[in-house]
């Protein structure tokens, strides 16, 4: 019986020692290759207008038009990826019933350039002009500088006095029906007759 047990130790030794022998480790490290993303050619904005009659001053019907063009003739804009995106010019264009114009202007991201830090005046592209209101003497539009392709943007005020004064703000509120906050920066038009 002693040797039975000494045989059955000796096995469980000799498993033991087997298992614990030299495994072989492996070397390879397995990580997903990264692949570099290569820049497509420079994206553009769609080209659009919007026209629209507007009820204004003492009830006269003014023609409120805005167009965004895409314009390579603008710096272009780069993300962290390198992809590089075109810039807008906007055309904002007030008429009279009679077709004679009242308030015409092009617009790029320089001209808000005062309302906007650092970071999007490089970044950025001006993405929207849009008709928001008449209200009282004031046509009100909304305007926003931002990165392309994301939920990034700087919103703005424009507002049009019926003695063509331009005011614009940075809308602190992200509601142009509501007060602006602070005095707004006004410069006349160049067309100083009134409606």
């Amino acid at each position: 019986m002693k040797k039975f047990l000494c045989l059955v130790a000796l096995a469980g030794l000799m498993t033991g020692l087997t298992a614990c022998g030299n495994k072989k480790k492996s070397e390879d490290i397995i990580a997903q290759k990264v692949v570099k993303v290569t820049p497509k050619a420079p994206i553009k904005m769609q080209e659009y207008l919007d026209n629209r009659d507007v009820k204004w001053v003492e009830g006269r019907t003014y023609h409120v038009a805005v167009h965004r063009q895409p314009c390579d003739t603008l710096a272009m804009v780069k993300d962290e990826t390198g992809q590089k995106f075109v810039d807008n010019v906007f055309t904002v264009t007030v008429s009279r019933s009679d077709g004679s114009v009242f308030f015409n202007r092009k617009f790029t991201k320089s001209s808000f350039a005062q309302y906007i830090n650092a970071d999007y005046q490089k970044t950025g592209i001006l993405e929207g002009i849009v008709f928001d209101k008449a209200d009282g003497d004031w046509l009100v539009f909304g305007a926003s500088v931002g990165h392309p392709q994301t939920d990034e943007y700087i919103p703005l005020v424009i507002k049009l006095s019926r003695m063509g004064v331009l005011q614009v703000a940075q809308d602190t509120q992200m509601d142009t029906t509501s007060t602006q906050e602070g005095t707004p920066q006004t410069e006349n038009s160049d067309d100083d007759d009134g409606v």
